[in-house]
């Protein structure tokens, strides 16, 4: 009586071995780091490790360990001085083509990663980093949006042959056209409002004005998709830091929370946050020479470019098509070679743009250009100094084989990896509108170590205050009910290490509250026990009794509990989410070690002999 299968132990040892795995690598630590990552086409191999490696000779520090990753090549240091040293030496040898990022890293050997077990990420309130509140400008999005506009309407009023005199933004918001005739007028209006059903009509107050407006909705769609493709733009600047589990979400109608973890330079942190970006496609100038216009010759209505590898060329001064007006960019395979492609869709504007200017170049070359102005900060005569560097590239150059408008697709490209930037960048390369960084805040480590040992000294008194009731009122019993709530603090762990999730101080919180709730199981069940035994049932009938009468009792309790969590995960933010986590996890690996754990270790003490008591 009261004996598992011995595949039901081997399943619980083979558990908790797995716990305590993916468990240690949290015990390690972290160490200070350097990320360095490629931009804007720059190659990361063997020789830019040995530069790096020649470069900390030369200031004679020495790094941890050099890695060389898929897409990073990661420095480990024994301190933030030697950091800080590497940091600026390598950043003036390998130039403004390379990002290097200060982060830190665990400290747990190699074989761990090879097994996939990372230490669980760790919030802001407990690593350190760095947090912005950032502010749309909603009133600049609208305005670009209305100089689109300005400038379909003329091309539509020019193809129709409907002459006007001027046409522009008004200074209090919309459009206004100024017509010669008033039959142009009725012209226009009637032109206007069939294409452009979504601008509504105002009183100018004048017969040959028109005056026009975006309709409520629409001003809402604008500044929706303005949010929305400036939280994707920073996440994709935010991956250039190496940041392993950053919080960037929106916060009401036109703010952007910003939270980088591990972070420790601010200053480089704003710079790649606040830099502005655009693309524009642009054909080819067939006319021209580049190496003529290199030496100072460039012909009317053309301007020089280089592509990312420095090759020269040369581009008309007319705009087809925006970034802005991308609605959709994705990489994919053609399917005539079955080469690499970039699937891209425009808005309606930008396809009867791209429509018109294709249908009249079939044959020629048209460029993507990919212009950049990042803020960056010097340390001159021992004062920083602020500049703005901009960065103007062709990141593609492709044929035209064919008319096209809203969707098409750029081929000829290198590689997979080379479409699936390329899309990225046609995707989320600019910020639609400009922002303004409303409120900063930094934590420093020393502050997040601060909170991580306090977290830790309440986790540790809690336990400690458990261990001893339950090992003074329930004995043996209580003994084993202390182990498995030790297990049950490691499950917890190993499942926060297995999902990456991001640990808070809320969540420490959830973990607390699990200690306490993780043994009430055991108490229903040593209860149940005890009152078995109390109405003369023999010491094997009581222990089974006591946890198959308990599960029901159990299960409600731990159910309500857990539904609770899943609300407060639903709607909750931030730090509420954190401990719903924790909470629920806890829930979920508490009954795992309270029920089938405990259950096992007894059964292997007092299963299958003939027992006078129990010491419970």
């Amino acid at each position: 009586m009261n004996q598992y299968p011995v595949w039901k132990y081997l399943l619980i040892l083979l558990i908790i071995l797995v716990g305590i795995t993916y468990a240690l690598p949290n015990l390690y630590g972290n160490v200070p780091a350097l990320q360095i990552s490629a931009v804007r086409g720059a190659v990361l191999d063997e020789s830019v490790r040995g530069r790096v490696e020649t470069a900390l000779a030369e200031i004679d520090v020495r790094a941890k360990n050099i890695e060389l990753q898929q897409r990073h090549l990661v420095l480990r240091f024994n301190d933030t001085d030697a950091q800080l040293k590497a940091q600026d030496r390598i950043r003036d040898i390998l130039g403004v083509d390379y990002v290097i990022a200060m982060n830190l890293l665990s400290a747990a050997p190699e074989w761990f990663a090879k097994l996939n077990a990372r230490p669980m990420f760790l919030g802001l309130d407990l690593r350190g980093g760095v947090h912005f509140l950032m502010q749309v400008d909603m009133v600049a999005a609208v305005r670009q949006a209305e100089e689109r506009y300005v400038s379909d309407l003329g091309s539509l009023l020019r193809k129709e042959k409907i002459r006007y005199q001027s046409l522009g933004r008004r200074s209090d918001g919309g459009l206004e056209i100024r017509f010669r005739k008033s039959s142009d007028l009725d012209k226009g209006r009637q032109l206007i409002a069939r294409e452009y059903p979504r601008l509504e009509f105002l009183d100018s107050g004048n017969e040959l004005y028109l005056a026009a407006r975006m309709q409520d909705d629409e001003i809402r769609e604008v500044e929706r998709l303005a949010l929305q493709q400036n939280v994707t733009t920073l996440r994709n600047r935010v991956n250039e830091l190496g940041v392993a589990e950053p919080v960037i979400q929106q916060q009401g109608r036109d703010r952007i929370v910003v939270q980088l973890p591990g972070v420790q330079d601010p200053v480089r942190a704003k710079e790649i946050l606040g830099a502005t970006a655009t693309l524009e496609f642009r054909m080819v100038e067939g006319s021209g020479n580049a190496q003529d216009a290199i030496a100072g010759r460039v012909p009317p209505g053309a301007r020089l470019y280089h592509e990312r590898d420095g090759t020269p060329v040369l581009l008309k001064k007319r705009i087809i098509v925006t970034g802005d007006q991308i609605i959709d960019a994705s990489s994919g395979i053609e399917q005539q070679s079955g080469s690499s492609a970039v699937f891209i869709t425009l808005d309606s504007k930008g396809a009867r743009k791209m429509l018109q200017i294709t249908r009249e170049n079939i044959g020629k070359p048209m460029a993507v250009v990919f212009i950049e102005n990042r803020p960056e900060s010097k340390m001159v005569d021992g004062q920083r100094v602020k500049t703005t560097r901009t960065v103007q590239e062709v990141i593609n150059v492709a044929t035209i084989r064919d008319e096209f408008s809203k969707r098409f697709q750029i081929s000829g490209l290198d590689s997979s990896e080379e479409a699936h930037n390329l899309a990225l960048l046609l995707r989320a390369g600019a910020l639609a509108a400009p922002m303004e960084i409303v409120e900063e805040r930094t934590v420093g480590p020393s502050l997040g170590q601060d909170n991580i040992d306090r977290g830790f000294q309440s986790v540790v008194i809690g336990f400690i205050v458990v261990l001893i009731f339950m090992a003074a009122w329930y004995r043996v019993f209580g003994l084993i009910a202390n182990l498995a709530l030790a297990m049950n603090l490691v499950l917890i762990v190993a499942v926060l290490s297995l999902l990456q999730a991001t640990l808070t101080l809320p969540g420490i919180a959830g973990i607390v509250l699990t200690v306490g709730m993780a043994v009430d199981a055991n108490v229903l069940i040593f209860e149940r026990i005890r009152e078995e035994l109390r109405n003369g049932n023999s010491p094997q009938a009581s222990i089974s009794a006591g946890y198959s009468k308990a599960l029901s009792t159990i299960s409600d309790a731990n159910i309500t509990t857990l539904l609770a969590a899943v609300v407060l995960y639903g709607f909750g933010t931030g730090p509420i989410k954190g401990f719903a986590i924790t909470l629920s996890i806890g829930i979920l690996t508490s009954m795992f070690t309270a029920i089938m754990g405990t259950r096992a270790i007894v059964n292997l003490i007092y299963g299958g002999r003939k027992l006078e008591r129990l010491a419970i």
